[in-house]
């Protein structure tokens, strides 16, 4: 793609993991930072893909809903385990839907601390 966009946010949340056999099981907090990647063809007459004050924007509205919350009373985690893999899959989805057509989500990145997060891209 010609033109990328990167955005960062964070939030806090907890979580607690299913299906884990280790400390993860157990309820724990993060204070998540989302990097958000987005692309296009084309910049518009303003010679912008999109403007950084909408595109986090976008971004904060996916976010607030996960925002001091239990990760796994939030829809879709009340039945999908809030893995850092399914929550940067959730926000690139929530993102996609509120983008202009000619701009598309290239990566989300949630990351549970500074040195481990995950990386979701569209097929």
């Amino acid at each position: 793609m010609p033109y990328e966009l990167l955005i960062q946010a964070e939030f806090s949340a907890a979580h607690n993991l299913r299906a884990y056999k280790g400390k993860c099981e157990h309820l724990h907090g993060h204070n998540w930072r989302v990097d958000l990647k987005l692309e296009g063809d084309e910049v518009g007459e303003d010679g912008m893909l999109l403007d950084f004050h909408e595109a986090r924007e976008v971004l904060r509205d996916v976010l607030d809903r996960f925002d001091h919350a239990y990760l796994n009373e939030v829809p879709p985690f009340d039945r999908l385990n809030p893995s850092s893999e399914n929550l940067a899959r959730v926000i690139a989805e929530g993102v996609a839907e509120r983008l202009p057509s000619h701009v598309r989500v290239a990566s989300v990145t949630a990351w549970e601390s500074e040195r481990c997060g995950a990386t979701w891209r569209p097929a």
